[in-house]
């Protein structure tokens, strides 16, 4: 059986980052173990505030330290949301201690999203993301974080419509010393959604596209990275992969429109497991 461990924090209530990853890896038929980098009361966006923060920096190396003394192996090793400069350079250590010819790592690159930082992040923490972004096999940044990453304007990013334009920015991303780069949201037509990808591997190039839904939900970026994430781990093509991740992405929204304003702060992912584990099913490596 194949094992990720996923490093992001966990919102106790709110069904995003770990709450969101762990169930959805898991479907998928992967053992997923976590490292929490931080446990809040809540998620921080929009429809909660107060919410408590605990950060877990000083935990990790001890959790590393006794998982080498353990001998624990992964195939994957997939980060979401890191909370400090401090945290990505004990990451990044985590990183070098477990990772072996053959690990796959995976990196979100949580900054920000519609245009704008999240709060508490600064240029040097865009430049300690840029750093872990070096070592991965393949990142995931939406819009807002790829601009950040190429220090580019975020219109110019969001702005971009053609293939060409949307190939060249992920050559650029892959530039930072990544393999693969997926760039989440990229359609110019509004009736669709979807992903672009590229690998400096083969230069291959492509666009998985799904009907787009008006709104904006909270976790579908974390689902998404996490399909993706699960899907590499099983073996699959980075198409097959991305392709799975959009329509599953799609499906979860789907569900969560008759729930809308009950489910302000998620997605509805829960019903839609069985047919994301039925599609992983001629993967899994019992």
């Amino acid at each position: 059986m194949k094992r990720l461990v996923t490093i992001q924090d966990i919102s106790c209530f709110g069904k995003c980052s770990l709450t969101a990853a762990l169930p959805v890896i898991s479907a998928m038929g992967v053992e997923t173990a976590v490292i929490p980098t931080a446990v809040l009361s809540t998620h921080t966006g929009s429809g909660f505030s107060g919410y408590t923060f605990h950060d877990l920096t000083s935990d990790i190396p001890k959790i590393s330290a006794h998982w080498k003394k353990l001998g624990l192996k992964f195939d994957t090793i997939y980060t979401g949301y890191i909370g400090s400069c401090e945290q990505i350079e004990v990451v990044k250590r985590f990183i070098r201690d477990f990772r072996t010819d053959e690990t796959l790592v995976v990196v979100d690159p949580v900054m920000g999203d519609a245009g704008r930082m999240y709060a508490g992040f600064d240029a040097k923490f865009v430049e300690s993301m840029r750093s872990l972004c070096s070592v991965a096999d393949c990142i995931l940044p939406n819009a807002t974080e790829a601009a950040l990453l190429l220090n580019k304007p975020y219109d110019e990013i969001a702005g971009c419509e053609s293939p060409e334009e949307l190939r060249e920015i992920l050559r650029k991303l892959t530039g930072l010393g990544c393999k693969n780069a997926v760039f989440t949201g990229a359609c110019s037509d509004p009736a669709l959604n979807g992903a672009a990808a590229y690998s400096a591997l083969n230069e291959d190039f492509f666009i998985a596209t799904c009907e787009n839904i008006d709104g904006s939900y909270h976790s579908t970026g974390d689902i998404f990275s996490s399909v993706v994430s699960g899907g590499m781990t099983l073996g699959m093509e980075l198409k097959t992969a991305v392709e799975l991740a959009v329509n599953f992405t799609h499906d979860c929204i789907k569900a969560t429109q008759p729930l809308r304003e009950e489910l302000f702060y998620s997605v509805r992912f829960e019903p839609c497991l069985g047919e994301l584990a039925r599609a992983c099913e001629g993967f899994i490596d019992n």
